[in-house]
């Protein structure tokens, strides 16, 4: 089942045209990958999809499982499964990660609202699946957070969350190789334990370098260029970019 379809889609910001046709279909399960140079529209179709107000879709369509997405706000997207990691997650001094977890689980499932206690169960759970110090629930949101702790951070909301899409964007920004490995792990155990479940996670993983694949292995790689795909193909294809760089896929 195609559970992310893109049919034709241009974007613009401020009147300028970002995305100029972009044609993109993920299955049920599917981990993807989208690279290409900067400025080249990634980030803009991370947030069009995830339905940003100031991305404006000027032409084309995108599904969830067949549902038309264009006018639903990201609020609305967030409750049908859209999960989108951030670059850069804002700190909030005082909010401890586990208030801002559970407000974030019980404002996306108003019907199975967790009490505290349930809530600790799940975290517990989650946590202990993802390898996690369980001391990590008492700080404050990303306050003084490294990278790597960051990142850990925004898997960990996935795994509470337990969204069906999940669009990562340069995961692997400012992590060292250790942390690299442990945030691809989280990933790859997260997703493990997701399609063992009934419903079963897609990704599609946004970066610059061909080193975060080697770890988390994508079914297919897209090159995304001047707004549009220019070509589409299996794990190869990242290590033809890493040896060759963009140029050879053609200019604008």
């Amino acid at each position: 089942m195609n559970q992310l379809q893109i049919k034709n889609l241009h974007v613009a910001i401020e009147g300028k045209e970002i995305l100029k046709g972009v044609n993109l279909t993920i299955k049920d399960g599917e981990t993807q990958a989208l690279m290409g140079p900067n400025g080249s529209g990634k980030s803009t179709l991370a947030s069009t999809i995830m339905g940003h107000p100031n991305f404006h879709v000027t032409k084309g369509s995108i599904f969830l499982y067949g549902q038309r997405l264009n006018k639903l706000k990201p609020d609305e997207r967030a409750k049908k499964g859209i999960f989108l990691s951030f670059q850069n997650p804002i700190e909030v001094a005082g909010l401890s990660i586990k208030h801002f977890l559970r407000a974030a689980f019980n404002n996306l499932n108003p019907e199975s609202k967790l009490s505290p206690f349930e809530f600790e169960k799940l975290f517990e759970e989650k946590i202990k699946l993802l390898k996690i110090n369980k001391n990590f629930g008492g700080r404050s949101l990303n306050e003084g957070f490294s990278g790597g702790e960051r990142k850990k951070l925004e898997i960990l909301q996935m795994a509470i969350l337990q969204p069906c899409l999940v669009i990562l964007d340069e995961a692997d920004s400012g992590l060292d190789i250790d942390a690299l490995r442990d945030v691809t792990q989280a990933i790859n155990r997260l997703k493990k334990a997701k399609k063992a479940g009934k419903n079963r996670m897609s990704v599609l993983l946004i970066t610059h370098y061909n080193r975060i694949l080697k770890y988390i292995k994508p079914d297919k790689v897209h090159i995304l260029m001047h707004g549009r795909v220019v070509k589409s193909g299996g794990r190869q294809l990242a290590t033809q970019v890493e040896k060759r760089g963009y140029d050879w896929l053609g200019s604008k």
